[in-house]
């Protein structure tokens, strides 16, 4: 994966030194020292909180550094503001694009530096050399068409372009692949490459741990606002990454249990939705950890939003513990003992602008309220409990959620969830973009449910998640079950991915 015009002894593409920045209260980064070189794919790696994105930030020109050096091909360079990072060929891609959806590719790459002749503006220009990007990052996008009709990857695709208009060498993606489907990160790994071959460096943070040791050629890892130590990619093992972030030995990435499975809990029989679910029938058992695997687009997160009643569809009968329901919506779900972790925690779990407290209340008023008043100390209490027995990391519970890491934006969600003790909990990719210690938490959390006789069903795209996780794996393709898995202990991925592709 090394570029072959990089050396251990290449010059220094960029180096930050002795890195440091408060802010009221907290030292986010203490003393950091990076340094990427050119031509090279550097995994920045490290738990929620580490400092990653502090560090980013300050390379950004978005948080001036309080002690520290920044060099760029040896020589200092103050970053006071993005300007700054933008003129010393810095280009930042985020998890969330900074694109507005109604202008098109050309209009978004060239937003506030337009071409001008004579005060107007060159459109047939820009629309010239946005085609002309396109074609060096070798993806076909009509430079013309409103962003808000283009895929995920399409947008990334006009980021990255975005980023190669201003002479961009160093280029940071933060969880590049989060919302791709399989085919465009392998497509996103070859544009990674064609852009090493050109010289450009790239800080590549990611959660998945497969895509680090697939693309990158280091690994640099922080911890609680310090540099741990910088690894070539191809010595360094699985374990040793994971105990280099959390800082102590795992001695299993997903915590053991014993399984005791009990009656059948949840029935769905013939699921159907127009064009994505085409009668699906499965079932779960108490105390069952049920996993659903298959690619993205497969059916497996709208087969149980119609279990859920977060979106329509049709069955002929969903019963639990014997009983027939009629779910009709997500309220009748709630009511009759279904939750839904949804996979858009932003989106779906959480009210960003609101305290957590706030959050975990929401769902549960008519158990904190009486004659239409919040008994507040009674919410701050029952909130209390979740946060001491899953160990939720917060300064006060009046914290707003959007301040909160992946991980414990997570626990959040599920502290609300657990308060009405649910029967069946769905957890619709319950790791995404959690860092590897929050992850076993998470893990911990959904053992302790099944072992409580909760019937649990998992989405995930991370296949060592479904194996790890499982106590039995339903395998979807194109709307349908195309097979299940009950020995798990004895699985693989390349037995699953059989499976996902018929």
């Amino acid at each position: 994966m090394m570029n072959h015009n990089v050396t251990e002894t290449s010059p220094a593409l960029l180096e930050m030194r002795g890195i440091v920045k408060s802010f009221p209260g907290v030292r986010a980064l203490k003393g950091v020292d990076l340094e990427l070189r050119a031509g090279e794919v550097l995994a920045l790696m490290g738990e929620n909180g580490a400092g990653k994105s502090t560090l980013m930030k300050v390379l950004g020109g978005a948080h001036p550094q309080d002690e520290g050096t920044v060099r760029i091909d040896g020589q200092d360079v103050s970053i006071q503001n993005p300007i700054d990072s933008q003129r010393h060929g810095i280009a930042i891609i985020y998890q969330e694009f900074n694109l507005i959806p109604a202008l098109s590719a050309y209009e978004n790459i060239f937003l506030g530096r337009e071409k001008h002749d004579k005060g107007f503006v060159r459109k047939g220009a820009e629309y010239r050399h946005a085609e002309q990007l396109f074609e060096r990052i070798g993806v076909p996008i009509d430079p013309a068409t409103p962003c808000r009709e283009l895929t995920v990857a399409q947008q990334q695709v006009v980021e990255i372009a975005k980023a190669l208009s201003v002479n961009a060498r160093i280029i940071v993606m933060d969880e590049p692949t989060a919302a791709l489907t399989r085919h465009e990160v392998e497509k996103l790994y070859a544009i990674i490459e064609d852009l090493k071959s050109q010289n450009i460096g790239i800080i590549y943070i990611s959660h998945r741990l497969e895509e680090i040791f697939k693309t990158t050629d280091r690994v640099m890892v922080m911890r609680d606002g310090e540099y741990v130590g910088t690894r070539n990619t191809r010595e360094l093992r699985r374990e040793d990454l994971i105990e280099m972030m959390v800082g102590r030995k795992l001695a299993n990435e997903f915590p053991k249990r014993v399984s005791k499975l009990g009656e059948e809990k949840l029935v769905a029989r013939k699921l159907n939705r127009p064009g994505w679910v085409r009668d699906v029938s499965f079932s779960v058992r108490a105390g069952e950890i049920l996993g659903l695997a298959g690619l993205v687009g497969a059916g497996r997160s709208e087969s149980v939003r119609i279990v859920s009643g977060a979106d329509p569809g049709t069955y002929e009968t969903i019963e639990l513990n014997g009983r027939p329901l009629t779910i009709r919506n997500a309220r009748d779900a709630i009511e009759q003992g279904i939750c839904l972790v949804s996979e858009h925690r932003k989106k779906e779990g959480l009210v960003l602008g609101l305290s957590i407290r706030e959050n975990y209340g929401l769902p549960n008023l008519e158990f904190f309220s009486k004659h239409g008043f919040v008994n507040r100390k009674r919410e701050d209490e029952g909130f209390a409990k979740f946060v001491k027995s899953m160990s939720i990391k917060i300064p006060h519970h009046e914290e707003r959620a959007m301040n909160l890491s992946g991980g414990n934006q997570q626990k959040v969600v599920l502290a609300k969830w657990l308060e009405r003790n649910f029967e069946v909990i769905i957890f619709d990719e319950p790791t995404r973009g959690i860092d590897v210690g929050a992850k076993f938490e998470i893990y911990q959390i959904m053992n302790d449910l099944a072992q409580q006789g909760k019937a649990i069903i998992m989405i995930s795209s991370e296949l060592p998640e479904v194996l790890g996780m499982s106590d039995r794996i339903l395998v979807m393709h194109e709307g349908r079950i195309t097979g299940e898995i009950q020995d798990v202990a004895h699985a693989t991925q390349e037995q699953i991915m059989e499976l996902a592709i018929r």
